[in-house]
C-alpha cells in the first residue's frame, strides 16, 4: 500500500499568542453558567451583565420604522457618522454640558462605545507605550491595549479614595512611557462619579506629562440626582481628552450599537482612520433614530426609566444594607457595588448564590484584583424579584 504522507500528529491551534495574554472574559462565563442554570429548569434572578431590561422608547422606534424604509440609509454610511448626526451630537452635548464641540472635526460616530475603546489604543498606541488603566475597570481597556501592543499600569480605585485613581502614586518612568489614560465616570462597577475638582487635576496631570485621556462616559445620563460633568467642560481638556458616550442605557439601545465620541481632533481623526480600514460606521438608519433620541433626552419616557431604576436601587440597597452589606448610595449607573460582611469570600459567595439562591451577581474580581472583595449587581431586575432575591439571600445568612 502506498505511504501518500505522513498523518499529521494534532491539529493546529488558530489562536493567536496575543489571546493567552487575556483572563477569561468574566461576563462570557458567567452567562454560560448562567445559562446551564435556566436550561436545567432553575428560576434564576439575573443581576450580571448591565443590559437594560427596559425596551427602547415608542419614539425612537418609531423613527427607526420611518428611516429603515429611506433609500439613502441602505447605502454605506459616512464612516465618522452623518453630519446631521454629529450636528445633532454637538447640539447636545451643548445643552447638556456648556461644551461646544466643532461637527466636522471633533465628533466621530462610533458602534457603540465598546468598538470606540477597542480601535482607540491601535490609533494612538505604538508597540510597548503604555495605557493608564484603573484596577477595577470595564475589563475592554486592558484587553484592547494589548492588542494593540501595548503594556498596561493600573491605576488602584478603593473605597478609600471615592473610587478616584491617585496620580501621585504613578512612577516617573511610566509617565515617560504612558501615552493613554483610560477614565470611567460615572464609573462601572463601582458607580462613583468624579468631582469638578478631580477632572481638573488630571487635566493638569496629563498635560504635564503629553499623555491623551480617555474618559468613558457611557453611563453619564443615567443618574439620580446632580447630573455628572463632562471632562471637557475643564479649561484646556480638549487639547488632551476625547471622551465616548453612548446611547445603550440611557435609551435602552444596547443592541442598536450607537454612541460617539468628542473632543481632541487629533486622536478622533487617528481613529477615525482606524475606523475607516476597518468597519464602515454605524447604519444610517439608526444614526436616524439616535438623532431622535438625543433629541428627546428630556421627554418623559427618559425621566421615567431613570425613576425605575432609581426605585430598584432602592429596594436592593435598603434589602443589603438590612442584610448588613456594606453599600454606598450609588448616584448614578445602574449598578450597585457592594461589599458582603467580613470573612465572606467574594468568589464563592457569587457561587453561593447562583447555587443556593439562583441568583446571579458579578464578583468584584473579574474587573480587577482591587475589586476582589465585591459584588456588582445590576438594576436590570423588576422590584418585587429584587424583593425577592434578597429574601432568599437572607435566607442563607
Amino acid at each position: 500500500m502506498m505511504n501518500h504522507g505522513s498523518t499529521p500528529s494534532a491539529t493546529p491551534s488558530w489562536h493567536a499568542e496575543r489571546l493567552s495574554q487575556l483572563p477569561p472574559y468574566l461576563f462570557v462565563e458567567i452567562d454560560r453558567k448562567k445559562r446551564a442554570a435556566i436550561a436545567a429548569g432553575r428560576d434564576i434572578i439575573d443581576f450580571g451583565v448591565g443590559d437594560p431590561d427596559l425596551p427602547t422608547p415608542q419614539f425612537i422606534l418609531e423613527r427607526m420604522a420611518e428611516a429603515i424604509r429611506d433609500p439613502a440609509n441602505h447605502r454605506y454610511p459616512l464612516g465618522i457618522g452623518s453630519l446631521r448626526f454629529r450636528e445633532t451630537v454637538a447640539e447636545y452635548v451643548g445643552d447638556r454640558f456648556g461644551v461646544t464641540v466643532d461637527p466636522g472635526t471633533e465628533v466621530v460616530a462610533l458602534i457603540g462605545t465598546k468598538e470606540g475603546l477597542g480601535h482607540l489604543p491601535t490609533a494612538v498606541l505604538n508597540p510597548g507605550d503604555i495605557a493608564l488603566t484603573p484596577d477595577p475597570a470595564y475589563p475592554v481597556y486592558e484587553a484592547a491595549t494589548l492588542f494593540a501592543g501595548g503594556k498596561c499600569h493600573t491605576m488602584s480605585l478603593s473605597d478609600e479614595s471615592d473610587w478616584l485613581p491617585n496620580l501621585e502614586v504613578i512612577p516617573m518612568d511610566v509617565r515617560r512611557r504612558a501615552r493613554l489614560m483610560f477614565l470611567n465616570y460615572p464609573n462601572n462597577p463601582t458607580s462613583a462619579c468624579a468631582t469638578r475638582d478631580f477632572f481638573a487635576r488630571v487635566v493638569d496631570f496629563v498635560r504635564e506629562h503629553r499623555i491623551l485621556i480617555v474618559q468613558d462616559a457611557a453611563y453619564a445620563d443615567l443618574h439620580f440626582g446632580n447630573p455628572p460633568l463632562s471632562i471637557l467642560e475643564i479649561d484646556g481638556a480638549k487639547d488632551c481628552c476625547i471622551e465616548l458616550h453612548s446611547l445603550s442605557k440611557t435609551f435602552s439601545m444596547t443592541g442598536w450599537r450607537i454612541g460617539f465620541a468628542i473632543g481632541n481632533a487629533n486622536a478622533l481623526s487617528a481613529l477615525a482612520k482606524v475606523k475607516s480600514n476597518m468597519d464602515s460606521g454605524p447604519f444610517g438608519a439608526i444614526q436616524d433614530a439616535a438623532i431622535t433620541a438625543l433629541e428627546g433626552i428630556d421627554r418623559p419616557e427618559i425621566h421615567a426609566q431613570r425613576e425605575t431604576y432609581r426605585r430598584r436601587r432602592d429596594v436592593l440597597i435598603t434589602g443589603l444594607r438590612e442584610l448588613c452589606w456594606k453599600v454606598n448610595t450609588s448616584e448614578a449607573t445602574f449598578f450597585v457595588w457592594t461589599r458582603c460582611p467580613d470573612g465572606i469570600d467574594f468568589v464563592a459567595a457569587a457561587a453561593k448564590l447562583l447555587d443556593d439562591a439562583n441568583i446571579v451577581a458579578i464578583p468584584g474580581i473579574g474587573f480587577g484584583p482591587q475589586g476582589r472583595n465585591y459584588l456588582r449587581f445590576a438594576l436590570t431586575v423588576p422590584e418585587p424579584r429584587i424583593a425577592e432575591a434578597v429574601q432568599r439571600m437572607r435566607k442563607l445568612m
